[in-house]
């Protein structure tokens, strides 16, 4: 019997959803959606990353599912999401917008965040109808929109051509990853995770990672091997909070100053120090932090005064929730 593709126990168990739906995608693909916390709460969609599944937003589904409506889903093809034959930003965009008509009501409004290959499905999709109806706000998290390959630090190379062909050799393997093995993890960790990335939080990442077909991975690898999305970042209006770990190899923390400074509505930019591309498993607290912030500002959930006291934001600095966010972190 094969071992599923999440930790089972602890922080990083994925909880049980109050209710699963079917979201179908413009070209008839299938996603499978969870909503977790009551009806009619605060709601939070979360799109996860690159070979990853909806457990990889655990610790966040936690937290936020006692006081918030979280809805997270399995980008085609992987988790329970079936595979589909078209690979692309589009399709990405397509994916988000019919979860969003899926499981929100109309007119019903959410923040959106997005996770690596998650944050550029958040990009792409953002001049959608679905997109402007539903988005009150978003969160863009270790991640990027263009030339994600030549500039990963995944092989300690010189930046150039040598180490982008080697780079995208890399990503794009077809072989299985196996069962996960010390060495496996110790390669996973390296190459996602910060070097102080406690075991428990680099065992949840390598389960979820592992599980994740090699056929599926190899076939997105190619799609950001390729993307640009910097003109989407213009059609991404809804005020945007950026997170980027300072020790990212896969998205270094460049990338996320250069979404920073090109959105339209940046309210803040936070990079956390000793933490890599796996921010939601690797800095829980910050990220949730970050997410309780955009529904407290921007879908009204604040306390009375919190708003007024809150400082200004900072269109290119780290802004207030840098600030909490980075205080939260310190004292998990």
């Amino acid at each position: 019997m094969s071992r599923p593709g999440h930790v089972t126990t602890g922080r990083y168990a994925p909880p049980a959803a109050a209710r699963e739906l079917v979201a179908v995608s413009a070209d008839g693909a299938r996603l499978h959606v969870e909503v977790h916390g009551e009806a009619g709460a605060p709601a939070v969609v979360l799109s996860h990353g690159w070979t990853c599944s909806t457990a990889f937003w655990a610790a966040q589904i936690r937290d936020l599912a006692r006081d918030h409506r979280v809805i997270a889903y399995d980008q085609r093809g992987h988790g329970r999401s079936p595979a589909a034959t078209d690979h692309s930003t589009t399709a990405l965009a397509d994916d988000l917008a019919a979860v969003l008509k899926a499981a929100l009501a109309p007119g019903e409004r959410a923040v959106v965040a997005g996770h690596s290959m998650g944050g550029m499905t958040v990009m792409a999709a953002a001049g959608r109808p679905e997109f402007t109806e539903h988005a009150a706000a978003a969160l863009l998290c270790s991640t990027g929109s263009s030339r994600l390959v030549a500039e990963a630090t995944v092989l300690p190379l010189r930046a150039g051509r040598a180490r982008t062909r080697a780079t995208r050799a890399v990503l794009a393997s077809r072989a299985p990853l196996g069962p996960v093995t010390p060495v496996a993890r110790a390669v996973l960790k390296y190459a996602t995770m910060g070097a102080g990335t406690a075991p428990d939080r680099v065992e949840a990442c390598a389960r979820i990672v592992h599980a994740c077909p090699a056929g599926v991975r190899h076939a997105w690898s190619e799609v950001l091997a390729g993307l640009d999305l910097d003109a989407a970042l213009a059609r991404l209006t809804v005020p945007t909070a950026v997170i980027g770990g300072r020790d990212d190899r896969l998205t270094p923390v460049a990338q996320a100053r250069r979404l920073a400074a090109a959105l339209p509505h940046c309210v803040g930019l936070t990079e956390l120090t000793g933490t890599g591309h796996m921010t939601p498993v690797e800095a829980p607290e910050a990220v949730t932090g970050v997410l309780r912030e955009l529904t407290d500002r921007y879908l009204g959930t604040a306390a009375p005064g919190h708003l007024a006291a809150a400082p200004g934001h900072s269109r290119t600095g780290p802004g207030p929730f840098a600030a909490s966010a980075a205080e939260k972190e310190k004292t998990a």
